[in-house]
């Protein structure tokens, strides 16, 4: 039920002491013409209402959460601890430089870890999110070819076909033609069709390794080569950096550019709007076009903006409490910690794929990173049961779904990602649960086609859903 329709006229929430202070209206064509209809309910059946809903939902902190390309992993609550000390959680974002100077070695700090990291030059942690992150790579990009007269030649941005959707969307936000290179059969850039496409036009390519499939490129060194060598730059989108963090670094493949995402791989929790980071990374050949940037000056820290720098990517400089998370937690784990942490999720994927391949069809069968790809293609044709059946069946257990129907390359697909944080007995559970509505679509196929049945809610008409979506509440309704 919604709120709206458990409002009670006279009923509130809260008692507010009278104003001590003269009170100021705004003039009469400033204010509403009819009252704002607000809920009107006492304080503890508010209370009730939001943890009845809190109830429904389902987290990492509910049960497995395998949300490939996501990295839905559990996120320490030391980190959300230091995010809420008074000094981080109160700055205000105009107080003046002086007085912020704590906060300000946080973020030289982050931009400094990141930079190890990732093996890029300089950072900045102004993008809000991924995407964001994305765009003003490509800006990047773009500002750098303009200022060696090659904007106007260089047209086309080159993307894998296994790529997260936001590369070619971002590509074309930035005013750049997407140019897609098919994937070979073992599921990583076909090495031929790339250098065809590879010519003076090209101002970069897009591309995340391990790749979307869950696979490291073993053509990666030669991949930036061939990009380079026809003048065009390596972008790396840094969604799957999760799976190489501390044994690998994207500037030593050979990319020039990079974004992460603080929400996936440095403990903010993901999902539910965010609040998410996208920080970008980048060589020092491209580090004159960035947004403001942190400098250590002789005395104190200070914001700069590069002579050619592209402007501000947001305002201020980003969602400030997700780069405590992320120092937190870089600083907790350490070098050593870093490295575990991705090679746990490596051994975790596998285990998990292991444990499955006998009865569903990986889409590559080779050692995965930090994901793997079934294709349940095989199964939906003896069976009529797809892959969107095993995922409603799965909430049935208390497992989230895995990713569907993604990447776009692999027919009725599922995407798992288990993460470091999980223990082994999650997983044999979780690979009980697959195996068991495996067994169940021979068997009972019509209950699959009808899953969830003991979810807080049921399967619901999701066609209906995306062609006719209610996006606003009228009180009127009611």
């Amino acid at each position: 039920m919604l709120i709206f329709e458990k409002s009670r006229p006279g009923r509130g929430a809260c008692l507010l002491p009278e104003c001590d202070v003269e009170v100021f209206m705004p003039e009469e064509k400033y204010k509403r013409e009819s009252k704002l209809p607000l809920p009107e309910m006492a304080e503890g059946d508010l209370g009730r209402h939001y943890t009845e809903l809190a109830k429904k939902c389902q987290g990492v902190n509910d049960g497995f959460y395998p949300l490939g390309s996501c990295t839905m992993k559990y996120n320490p609550r030391i980190d959300e601890i230091v995010a809420n000390l008074p000094g981080f959680s109160e700055v205000h974002p105009l107080q003046p430089e002086h007085t912020v100077q704590g906060s300000m070695e946080v973020l030289k700090l982050g931009e400094e870890y990141l930079c190890e990291i990732t093996g890029m030059d300089e950072m900045t942690f102004q993008p809000a999110a991924g995407a964001h992150g994305e765009f003003a790579g490509l800006l990047l990009m773009k500002a750098y070819h303009e200022s060696r007269g090659e904007g106007e030649k260089r047209t086309k941005i080159i993307v894998p076909d296994s790529a997260h959707g936001t590369n070619p969307a971002s590509a074309v936000m930035a005013g750049y033609s997407v140019f897609t290179v098919p994937s070979g059969a073992d599921g990583c850039v076909d090495i031929e069709k790339l250098r065809e496409a590879a010519g003076e036009d090209v101002a970069g390519l897009m591309l995340t390794n391990p790749n979307t499939v869950g696979l490291f490129d073993k053509n990666i060194l030669k991949i930036t080569e061939i990009i380079h060598g026809c003048g065009g730059l390596c972008y790396y989108d840094g969604a799957n950096l999760n799976a190489v963090m501390g044994r690998v670094r994207p500037g030593d493949m050979g990319f020039d550019v990079i974004h992460l995402n603080l929400h996936k791989t440095f403990a903010t929790p993901h999902g539910g709007g965010g609040p998410g980071s996208g920080p970008v990374g980048c060589k020092k050949l491209l580090a004159d076009f960035l947004p403001s940037v942190t400098v250590r000056g002789e005395e104190r820290l200070t914001f700069e903006k590069p002579k050619h720098s592209i402007g501000e990517m947001k305002g201020f400089y980003g969602n400030f409490l997700v780069v405590v998370r992320a120092l937190a937690y870089i600083q907790t784990l350490g070098r050593e910690g870093i490295k575990e942490a991705s090679e746990n999720a490596v051994l975790n994927a596998n285990y998990m794929m292991h444990g499955l391949k006998d009865l569903y069809t990986m889409a590559y069968d080779d050692i995965c990173m930090h994901e793997f790809v079934m294709d349940l293609s095989d199964l939906k044709k003896k069976t009529g049961v797809a892959a969107l059946d095993i995922a409603k069946g799965l909430l049935d257990h208390g497992i989230h779904p895995p990713t569907m129907y993604f990447p776009l390359i692999v027919p009725e697909a599922l995407m798992a990602e288990p993460t470091e944080t999980e223990a082994k007995e999650t997983i044999d559970r979780a690979i009980a649960v697959f195996r068991k509505l495996y067994e169940k679509a021979s068997e009972d196929p019509e209950a699959l086609h009808e899953a969830p049945k003991t979810a807080a809610v049921a399967r619901l008409d999701e066609v209906e859903a995306a062609r006719h979506p209610i996006v606003k509440y009228n009180h009127q309704d009611i």
